[in-house]
């Protein structure tokens, strides 16, 4: 029996001990780990035990929070980028059900509120442009707001070429 196995033999027995006499509904975990050398993790759990009530009581108690890196909570923000990220672009919705709906959701409010604003700069410079052409084709005077008026639709025009159509 190598050290590894004989280790989880005690280990369990120890924590059958224990499980005895904890109060009722109680449930028991042991974890052990060797910080860079994940192979070396031992996690052992009380049968019916629910994993996401043990991070609760880390978070709890054991000073699990939001602010320490972990590669679980780095995970954990990547999908919810990638699903605000989807959203935004409509595409990839996450199945029905899923928890990342919501900030697919978020996404693609975005989404839709950027695409409106980019229809409603291309037809304000339109519409700008339409009429610049009316007062040079009238006799062409520059007054002040002609010559702001030919600014804003080069800022209009620098907007919009960021744009896909």
């Amino acid at each position: 029996m190598s050290a590894t196995e004989r280790f989880h033999h005690t280990a369990n027995d120890c924590l059958e001990r224990i499980a005895a006499d904890l109060w009722p509904g109680a449930k028991l975990a042991l974890v052990i780990y060797t910080q860079d050398k994940p192979e070396l993790d031992i996690v052992l759990k009380d049968s019916g035990l629910n994993v996401d009530e043990v991070v609760s009581t880390l978070r709890r108690r054991g000073g699990l929070g939001l602010d320490g890196g972990n590669i679980y909570k780095r995970l954990l923000c990547d999908a919810i980028i990638g699903a605000m990220a989807l959203g935004k672009q409509n595409s990839n919705p996450p199945p029905e059900g899923h928890w990342g709906q919501e900030f697919w959701d978020v996404g693609r409010a975005e989404g839709a509120l950027q695409e409106e604003l980019v229809q409603a700069l291309r037809l304000v410079r339109k519409e700008l442009d339409a009429c610049q052409r009316v007062i040079h084709y009238a006799g062409g005077f520059t007054p002040a707001y002609v010559d702001d008026a030919q600014a804003a639709i080069k800022v209009a025009d620098a907007v919009i070429a960021k744009i896909p159509a």
